[in-house]
């Protein structure tokens, strides 16, 4: 899995101008799921989403993490992260899982979170999501597993 995580001061999702998720300091995460990615894939991201220290101490040090600092989690399913980018001018996305893993992986995600974390929310699989955000710094990262 991909997720390219930022840290905010405030982020939200919106579908058809209504507005279905929403935190507040914390991180926004957009997350890819890839064609060979499992659910130790997802565990694994989720943790260290969760432990990923990039919130500043006392010291202004970046070494607190969003458990630490008790802030909101935002994950957002965005599958063009897993494209092939290095060739010519259009994306390829053999990378990408097909549509029903990907969103079994991210609905496994989603549970995983809510069980895990109590301030978490959500973007809607496959809809056309209007992502706002103030990133905090900016403050910007690229995490990825893989379970092999």
């Amino acid at each position: 899995m991909i997720s390219i995580i930022q840290r905010v001061t405030t982020a939200k999702v919106t579908v058809n101008n209504q507005e279905i998720g929403k935190i507040d300091t914390g991180i926004m995460a957009l997350v890819a799921v890839e064609k060979d990615d499992t659910q130790k894939d997802a565990e694994r991201l989720l943790e260290r989403i969760l432990n990923y220290r990039i919130f500043a101490d006392d010291n202004d040090r970046m070494n607190l993490s969003l458990r630490d600092i008790k802030g909101g989690l935002l994950l957002v399913p965005q599958f063009t992260l897993a494209a092939d980018t290095q060739k010519g001018n259009r994306p390829s996305f053999t990378s990408a899982a097909p549509p029903e893993k990907g969103r079994q992986l991210f609905g496994y995600l989603q549970q995983l979170a809510t069980s895990t974390y109590p301030n978490v929310q959500f973007g809607q699989f496959g809809a056309d999501m209007q992502v706002s955000l103030i990133n905090n710094g900016p403050v910007t990262f690229t995490l990825r597993t893989s379970s092999t």
